[in-house]
C-alpha cells in the first residue's frame, strides 16, 4: 500500500528523462505531455524536489508558440517524430487541460520560487484560451480536438463518430480530425469546423487554472490579469446555467447529443461552481455506489449509463489526477466527508493497481500502462488547498 510520499519516489525516479521531464511511462509514453508533467510537478514538489518540479513546468511551457499556445506534447528527443501526424516539429498542433496555473500555484505556496518568465508564460497560455479560442454561443471556450480534453474516447463524443461510436472508426476519426484544424496566421490552433464542442470538464479546469495563477500573482501581474479574471467568471456563469440537474452539459454543437452523457470529467466544475444546490447534488453522486461511487475511486462514467464498462479506456475506470481534482474541490466546497474518501479511493487505487495509468474502480486491477507517473498523486492524499479561487 502506499503511505506515504516515498513509495512513489522510485517510479518517479525511473522515468526521469533529460532534459528535465517525467516520462508517464518510459515504454508507451515516452514523451513529455502538458497535464502530465503539470501533475508530476505537484508530485515532485511533494517529495521535496523542487528543482524537478520547476523543469518539468519550464519544460513544458518551453515550446509556447503564436498568442500563447501551448502544446500538449513536446517530442525533445526526437524532434520530428510527430511530423507527419501535426505538420510541425518539435510539438503538436494542439493543447490539452491548462494544469499549468494550479501547478505554479502549488509549488509557490509549497514555498518554491517559480520565475517570472514560467509565471508569464502560464498567464499567457490561460490567456490564449480565454481570449483567441472560439467560443460558444453562451460563452464556453471550444475544443479544437477530443485529445484537448484530455478524456478522448469519453462517451460525451459518441454522436461526432460517424456512423456511431466504434473504436477503430474513432480512432481514424481522431486521426482525421487534426487536418479540420483551423490555425492562426503563427500556428495556434483556434477551432475546428468538425468539433465544435464546448466541454464542460475542459472549461472548468481553463477558469480553476485561471483563479488559482490569479491567487499567487503579484499585485502588478493580478492587475494586468483582471480581464482573464472576468472572463473565467464568465465561464463558470455559463457552466452553472448548463447544470440539467444530474451533471454539467457541454456547450457547442454537443448541445442535445451525447455532450449530455454522464461522466466523471464533466463533474470538474465542482471546481468552481457557485451553484450550491447543483455542488451538493454532484458531490453525493460522487460517493454513491449508484452513481460514480466505488471502492478505488469515482468511475469514469454513471453506472446508469449505457456506455458504462468498468475497464474500457475513458467508459468507466478511475483515473487519478481525476479523482485528485475531485478531493480538491470537496474540500474545498467544504465537503470534509467526501474528500476523505476519494482521498483514500485514490490511495487504495493506486497501490492495488501498481500506480497504473487508470484502473477498475471495483476491483481496483491496473489498466493501461504501469506504472504510470501521475498515479503518485496518491502521495497528495491531502492535497493542500489554500488560496482557494
Amino acid at each position: 500500500m502506499i503511505r506515504d510520499v516515498s513509495d512513489t519516489r522510485d517510479v518517479m525516479e525511473a522515468h526521469w528523462v533529460e532534459p528535465g521531464y517525467t516520462a508517464p511511462n518510459r515504454e508507451v509514453y515516452p514523451w513529455q505531455w502538458l497535464w502530465d508533467s503539470c501533475f508530476h510537478a505537484i508530485v515532485w514538489a511533494e517529495l521535496g524536489c523542487g528543482d524537478r518540479a520547476l523543469s518539468e513546468i519550464e519544460l513544458a511551457l518551453s515550446t509556447q508558440g503564436h498568442l500563447g499556445f501551448v502544446p500538449h506534447m513536446n517530442y525533445h528527443l526526437d524532434p520530428g517524430y510527430g511530423e507527419e501526424l501535426w505538420g510541425r516539429q518539435g510539438s503538436s498542433s494542439i493543447t490539452q487541460p491548462p494544469m499549468y496555473g494550479h501547478a505554479v500555484a502549488e509549488l509557490i505556496r509549497r514555498g518554491i520560487t517559480v520565475g517570472e518568465d514560467t509565471v508569464r508564460r502560464a498567464m499567457s497560455g490561460l490567456r490564449f484560451l480565454l481570449e483567441h479560442r472560439e467560443r460558444s454561443d453562451d460563452g464556453l471556450v471550444m475544443l479544437c480536438h477530443p485529445w484537448e480534453s484530455g478524456a478522448d474516447d469519453s462517451p460525451r463524443w459518441d454522436d461526432k463518430c460517424p456512423g456511431g461510436f466504434e473504436l477503430g472508426r474513432w480512432r481514424a476519426h481522431k486521426s482525421f480530425l487534426v487536418d479540420e484544424i483551423v490555425y492562426s496566421s503563427g500556428g495556434a490552433p483556434l477551432v475546428n469546423p468538425l468539433f465544435r464542442v464546448a466541454s464542460a470538464g475542459f472549461n472548468a479546469l481553463v477558469a480553476f487554472n485561471t483563479f488559482e495563477l490569479a491567487s499567487v500573482l503579484s499585485s502588478n501581474d493580478s492587475h494586468g490579469f483582471a480581464s482573464e479574471i472576468a472572463k473565467a467568471t464568465g465561464i463558470v456563469d455559463a457552466l452553472d446555467v448548463r447544470w440539467n440537474g444530474e451533471t454539467w452539459a457541454d456547450g457547442g454543437d454537443n448541445v442535445g447529443t451525447s455532450g449530455a452523457a454522464r461522466t466523471i470529467d464533466a463533474m470538474l466544475p465542482l471546481l468552481v461552481s457557485a451553484d450550491e444546490l447543483a455542488v451538493k447534488a454532484a458531490l453525493s453522486q460522487l460517493v454513491d455506489p449508484n452513481a460514480y461511487g466505488a471502492r478505488f475511486g469515482p468511475s469514469g462514467v454513471h453506472r446508469a449509463e449505457a456506455t458504462f464498462d468498468s475497464a474500457r479506456y475513458w467508459r468507466g475506470p478511475a483515473w487519478p489526477q481525476i479523482n485528485y481534482l475531485l478531493t480538491v474541490a470537496a474540500r474545498r466546497n467544504g465537503a470534509t466527508e467526501v474528500a476523505e474518501k476519494l482521498a483514500g479511493a485514490l490511495r487504495d487505487g493506486a497501490a492495488v493497481s501498481g500506480l497504473a495509468e487508470y484502473w477498475n474502480p471495483d476491483t481496483g486491477e491496473g489498466l493501461g500502462a504501469i506504472p504510470q507517473s501521475w498515479a503518485g498523486l496518491a502521495a497528495l492524499a491531502n492535497p493542500r488547498v489554500e488560496g482557494a479561487g
